[in-house]
């Protein structure tokens, strides 16, 4: 069975000013300045990560769609930077 739940923690890193992850997701690696970008990103990049590295080529073909689609769990950091 094709893992079908990922999961996607946002860090942020004091010292560089940005949200970064941490994910069981090959290939995604996400920095960003704010939450929102964070998420646009994270949006934007993770679907095609879990197919391109996550699923053969006889996996694809040979599962439904509605197996192929992923559930993405992502949280947030427990607390947001301080304001400057």
């Amino acid at each position: 069975m094709v893992q079908r739940t990922f999961t996607v923690k946002s860090l942020w890193d004091e010292e560089a000013g940005v949200f970064y992850c941490e994910s069981d997701i090959e290939g995604l690696h996400i920095e960003a300045a704010t939450l929102d970008e964070f998420e646009e990103i994270l949006n934007a990049t993770a679907p095609e990560l879990i197919v391109a590295n996550h699923f053969s080529e006889a996996e694809l073909a040979a599962t439904p769609l509605k197996d192929l689609v992923p559930t993405i769990l992502w949280q947030r950091p427990d607390k947001a930077p301080a304001a400057a």
